[in-house]
């Protein structure tokens, strides 16, 4: 099963840069363009446990379509996030059910690149992206 196809193009972003610090930098830079999360909306209930860093995940479903927004404060966190967006942003919650997204991570090369820290925060997203699909 292949992925969407804007996670798709990423992947072969990825396979055009060289090296994991290019990557890293794209990863980065995906985070800064991201709108950040109003004050608001971080609160305690959208807040992602298991992470190093301050995280805050708002998901939303509507028609059967799964979204979300989030924010950290840590600039490689925010990238993170930009890239789950991009593998699970607008798809359908059973699709979002489906994915597999460490294997999905994994063709990015994010797996060998994170710190346990990193990798640990990385999963405890993915679990609150799909306890929330799992939930509609």
């Amino acid at each position: 099963m292949m992925a969407n196809p804007d996670f798709e193009e990423l992947v072969e972003t990825f396979d055009f840069l060289d090296d994991w610090e290019d990557r890293y930098r794209h990863v980065i830079d995906m985070g800064k363009a991201m709108e950040p999360l109003e004050e608001a909306l971080r609160v305690p209930a959208t807040k992602v446990d298991g992470c190093a860093s301050q995280v805050w995940l708002v998901p939303q479903i509507k028609d059967g379509v799964f979204s979300f927004r989030g924010d950290s404060d840590a600039m490689i966190v925010r990238g993170l996030i930009a890239v789950l967006r991009t593998l699970y942003n607008d798809q359908p919650v059973d699709e979002v059910l489906r994915t597999d997204a460490r294997a999905e991570l994994g063709r990015l090369g994010l797996n060998d690149h994170l710190s346990a820290q990193r990798s640990n925060g990385l999963r405890a997203m993915v679990e609150r992206i799909r306890q929330t699909a799992a939930g509609a």
